[in-house]
């Protein structure tokens, strides 16, 4: 398997020979303006995908499916809406595939509570919370993936913090890679709505035998740490052999 990352939460994921495009940003740089309920003039996204239009069209086209967790438009931009193949599949939980089947698309895969089959893959739904409180209300119902084949397994959190559930989700799904959205992402008001550092220590703590791979960096302006502090924080712990902070546009081989 390999996971490249694109830009914030985009990936893409090679499972066996079939891509899997996760949560498209497509947009350009400054394209989605400045970040609701913060102070930030910033335009977002800050950075520009890591490849020119041209690259991106040729990346599409060979793109086998795209799996969206839920319709923040950090994650599932008019972009993407745009320059993706109405007939793709698209996976995404069953509470907003009539969302997506209205934006045109005819290919949806919903999966609600049990998991589904796309060609050797299975893909489970997992549970997340995107923050706490009023503002953890504000953001909605969001999941992540499990991508499971053979005895190969690979969880993406999606946008959530730490909290219980996750402890259950690997528990359930023990998966060797765990891709979480770090860099404390934070409103005017309220507490983080991603992953802090110290969650990121606790998923490595209570997943000891796996490797955890941070994304949902530097991207958007709402996010309070950065590759480098999180860094700093992942080696001060002794976990920078199984905890890895991916640059836009790098790739990587997933090791079973």
């Amino acid at each position: 398997m390999k996971l490249q990352l694109w830009r914030n939460a985009t990936l893409l994921l090679n499972i066996d020979g079939i891509s899997i495009l996760v949560d498209p940003m497509l947009g350009e740089k400054g394209s989605r303006g400045k970040m609701p309920m913060t102070d930030s003039e910033l335009l977002n996204p800050l950075v520009d995908l890591p490849f020119n239009k041209e690259e991106l069209n040729e990346k599409l086209k060979s793109v086998d499916a795209v799996a969206v967790t839920h319709l923040h438009p950090d994650h599932w931009d008019a972009a993407a809406i745009e320059l993706l193949d109405k007939n793709i599949p698209v996976i995404c939980p069953a509470i907003i595939s009539e969302q997506i089947a209205g934006q045109g698309f005819t290919n949806i895969i919903a999966v609600n509570n049990d998991p589904v089959q796309f060609r050797n893959i299975e893909i489970s739904t997992t549970k997340g919370q995107h923050g706490t409180g009023e503002i953890g209300e504000k953001m909605g119902i969001v999941n992540g993936f499990v991508f499971k084949t053979d005895n190969k397994s690979v969880y993406i959190a999606g946008d959530t913090i730490w909290y219980d559930e996750i402890a259950q989700e690997i528990a359930q799904h023990q998966p060797q890679h765990i891709i979480v959205a770090g860099g404390a992402a934070t409103f005017s008001i309220g507490d983080p709505i991603i992953m802090t550092s110290e969650d990121i220590l606790k998923v490595c703590e209570y997943a000891p035998e796996s490797t955890v791979w941070v994304t949902h960096l530097e991207a958007v302006s709402h996010c309070t740490e950065d590759r480098k502090f999180i860094k700093e924080k992942i080696n001060e712990n002794g976990l920078e052999k199984r905890c890895l902070v991916l640059d836009n546009g790098e790739e990587a081989e997933l090791k079973f």
